[in-house]
C-alpha cells in the first residue's frame, strides 16, 4: 500500500511545462541579516516546478553581492523572501542598492514573507518598501499563486544573458 499525500496549503497543482518564451529568470534571496534557508528552497522549488529558471543566492546576503549578482545574471525578477522579521529593514536596503545601480534599477523586485516583528506598522512597512522600489510587497501567509501571476505577466528582460 502506498502513504496517501495530503495537499499543503502551498501546494500548487504543477503547471504545463512552459515555453523558452515564457520561462523567467529568478535571482532569489533573503535579507543580509536573515539566516533561514528552508524559506528559500520551498520558493525554488515552487518556482522551478513551474518553469521557472532561479538562482539561489541563499541567506545572509550582502547588498552589494546582490548588485553584482544582478548585474552578471540579469534576472527577470529578484524575489527576497524573509523568515526572522527584520524583511522590512533588510529589504529597504537591498531595494535602494539595486535602484542606486543603473544596470539593476530596473529589474522588478518582489518581497514578502515576515516583514516585521509585529502586526503594528505592516502598512507603513509596505508603504516604505513600495516607495524604495519594490513591485510588489507580500505579508506572510500569502498565496504563491501571486507571485507566479506576477512572473506570469513580466516581460523578458534580456533573451542573451549569462546562465545562472
Amino acid at each position: 500500500m502506498s502513504p496517501s499525500r495530503t495537499a499543503t496549503p502551498y501546494a500548487l497543482r504543477p503547471a504545463a511545462p512552459l515555453e523558452p518564451a515564457e520561462s523567467r529568470r529568478v535571482l532569489l534571496t533573503t535579507g543580509s541579516s536573515d539566516a533561514h534557508t528552508w524559506n528559500l528552497v520551498h520558493l525554488q522549488l515552487l518556482l522551478e516546478e513551474h518553469g521557472h529558471s532561479v538562482l539561489n543566492l541563499g541567506p545572509c546576503v550582502p547588498e552589494q553581492l546582490l548588485v553584482d549578482t544582478a548585474q552578471l545574471t540579469r534576472p527577470d525578477l529578484v524575489v527576497l523572501s524573509s523568515v526572522n522579521g527584520h524583511g522590512h529593514l533588510d529589504g529597504l536596503r537591498a531595494a535602494r542598492a539595486l535602484r542606486a545601480d543603473r544596470t539593476t534599477r530596473d529589474i522588478p523586485m518582489v518581497i514578502g514573507g515576515l516583514l516585521g516583528i509585529s502586526p503594528e506598522g505592516a502598512e507603513q512597512r509596505t508603504a516604505e518598501l513600495l516607495a524604495a522600489g519594490f513591485d510588489q510587497v507580500h505579508p506572510d501567509g500569502t498565496d504563491p499563486s501571486v507571485l507566479l501571476a506576477f512572473l506570469a505577466d513580466l516581460p523578458v528582460l534580456c533573451t542573451e544573458r549569462a546562465a545562472a
